[in-house]
């Protein structure tokens, strides 16, 4: 068993690569202390995790989770949502492959091909308004603001047939329940009007229905005939709104911070050496838009690469340290390169996750994403950090992994470095 002392997660978030890499050094599988000393696991590494994410003795139902089962995580536990929100991502078996299929026809490849033009259209608007956000704010302006947030949060919003009115309440809303570093007071305050705000949501698409997925789920049934319960329906769009907006945000957000420091990967990029699609890909894995995602149980006892896993202990999916994770991806894997795929030396990151839960809106993310760095830097090739990479706030979670904002500099005259 791994006798490793446990380590804290930091609930005010920051850059989890340094810590990634200690608990790589001492194996890929560790014990954690949650929030509120409740103890837990995180599994790190690449094959670790990919094992562990498909082992048909971990479950995601919370009725598996032993000390919330047993009274002792309370209410505003900042983490207690990931555990106890209905949907998906906390349902096992035929019950998660149920609201699935009803969610999954969103997702599919001819949908996703069929936003495109919108996307390529938002993506236009919002480059627009980020220039004019520059132009009047003396050559800087706040990417994350201007276009990583409104893009994803704009299509979601529409997949769902969400008024435009809910639209900023539901980013500071999704940033709260992401968040790791807020107060019980807080959490439960959040929780209760996503909720409230989404039922709305729900009230106004039963009254008038049309043609967005909101609409869709409440009409649908399964194969024997049942809908979605009314909190099943609201975890549900919970899922979709927070899922459909953070990751992506956080992922074009840390494309353009990687692509920045790597202006010789830029290069590449601009001259049509490499693939935009690539540069995606590579900053899934080396900056994962997710760190540590809650929770998984073990419904036994699990050695997992040497240590014990008890049943029913919370356990991380520690996406971000396996992206990083030099025993699967080689000994450069802490160098962003977005030629690994070209050159046959990429190993499939899990950053979208893997198995029963692999996340359906991937193909979405990855369109949303590649549209946005390609139409980015080809209208403004020489974009870059207006003040030092370290100088920008994280976001406080140890759940996303980006930063708060992004000044930019559109044309040139960046931050030194």
């Amino acid at each position: 068993m791994n006798a490793a002392r446990p380590h804290r997660m930091d609930s005010a978030g920051g850059c989890p690569h340094a810590a990634n890499a200690r608990l790589l050094a001492q194996g890929s599988v560790a014990p954690v202390v949650l929030p509120g000393d409740v103890p837990g696991m995180a599994v790190v590494g690449h094959e670790a995790l990919k094992r562990f994410l498909t082992h048909p003795d971990v479950a995601k139902g919370a009725e598996h989770f032993t000390a919330l089962r047993d009274g002792r995580i309370p209410a505003g536990w900042p983490l207690r949502i990931f555990a106890t929100v209905p949907g998906m991502t906390t349902a096992d078996g035929a019950d998660h492959r149920r609201l699935r299929s009803l969610v999954g026809q969103a997702f599919t490849a001819r949908r996703v091909a069929e936003l495109r033009p919108r996307v390529e259209a938002l993506t236009a608007r919002l480059l627009d308004g980020l220039d004019r956000a520059a132009r009047a704010g003396d050559g800087v302006a706040d990417l994350r603001r201007h276009l990583a947030l409104p893009l994803p949060l704009g299509t979601i919003c529409e997949l769902l047939g969400v008024p435009d009115e809910h639209h900023d309440r539901l980013h500071r809303l999704s940033s709260l329940v992401v968040s790791t570093d807020i107060g019980p007071e807080e959490v439960t305050a959040a929780n209760q009007e996503m909720a409230e705000t989404l039922g709305a949501v729900v009230a106004a698409r039963r009254a008038a229905p049309g043609d967005d997925l909101t609409s869709a789920l409440i009409a649908a049934r399964d194969a024997g005939g049942d809908r979605l319960g009314e909190g099943e329906l609201i975890g549900t769009l919970l899922l979709m709104v927070v899922a459909g907006h953070e990751t992506t945000l956080n992922l074009v957000t840390n494309a353009v911070r990687a692509l920045c420091a790597h202006r010789d990967q830029l290069g590449l990029l601009l001259d049509g050496r490499a693939h935009w699609a690539d540069a995606v890909e590579e900053t899934l894995r080396w900056d994962s838009p997710v760190s540590h995602f809650p929770f998984r149980y073990p419904t036994r006892d699990l050695t997992l690469d040497g240590t014990l896993v008890p049943a029913g202990t919370p356990v991380l999916a520690g996406y971000s340290a396996a992206g990083r994770d030099k025993d699967a991806h080689g000994p450069d894997a802490e160098r962003f390169d977005i030629t690994r795929t070209a050159r046959g030396t990429a190993v499939r990151h899990l950053s979208l996750g893997h198995g029963p839960h692999y996340c359906l809106g991937a193909p979405l993310a990855r369109m949303e994403a590649t549209i946005a760095l390609e139409r980015l830097f080809t209208r403004f090739p020489d974009l870059d950090l207006a003040v030092p990479e370290a100088n920008l706030p994280r976001v406080p979670s140890f759940v996303g992994n980006s930063v708060r904002t992004l000044p930019v500099r559109l044309r040139g005259g960046g931050a030194a470095r």
